[in-house]
């Protein structure tokens, strides 16, 4: 009997950590996501996506309620929850969010809905007295599609 390593390959050996891992459209998740590779959700999620150096992709069939920590956010179907991301979000045209997101950056495409507060963090950058004013600006905005 072969030992089962060598029948099943470990997921991330060939491709290193550059791979992205996925979410079916037919997956149901309720609880905590963690890891530590990329990740494209296509199916819904309730509860926590916690993936603090990597990118989380929200396909357009996706429903999440969950709140997402990552370094960055890109949503092209729906999310209910606290967006999280140290680098960016983004929210595609026919992507939707309502929530509250904090972010180094932020682009919201035209046609998307966006119900929340935003919030710019630059902690990292702020090295000049402006942009440590600028760090904890707060914004109300709401976009919608009609």
């Amino acid at each position: 009997m072969a030992p089962l390593d060598s029948t099943y390959p470990a997921v991330g050996s060939d491709r290193g950590s550059s791979g992205t891992a996925r979410l079916g459209a037919s997956l149901h998740v309720k609880g905590e996501i963690t890891g530590n590779e990329d990740l494209a959700i296509d199916g819904s999620v309730e509860g926590l996506v916690h993936l603090e150096d990597r990118k989380l992709t929200v396909g357009a069939s996706a429903k999440l309620t969950a709140d997402v920590i990552a370094r960055e956010v890109v949503v092209y179907g729906n999310v209910k929850g606290n967006l999280r991301a140290r680098d960016r979000i983004e929210i595609k045209k026919d992507g939707s969010v309502v929530g509250d997101l904090t972010t180094a950056r932020i682009m919201i495409e035209d046609g998307a809905y966006f119900k929340g507060s935003i919030e710019i963090d630059k902690a990292g950058e702020a090295d000049s007295e402006e942009k440590s004013s600028y760090a904890s600006s707060r914004t109300r905005a709401t976009a919608s599609a009609d």
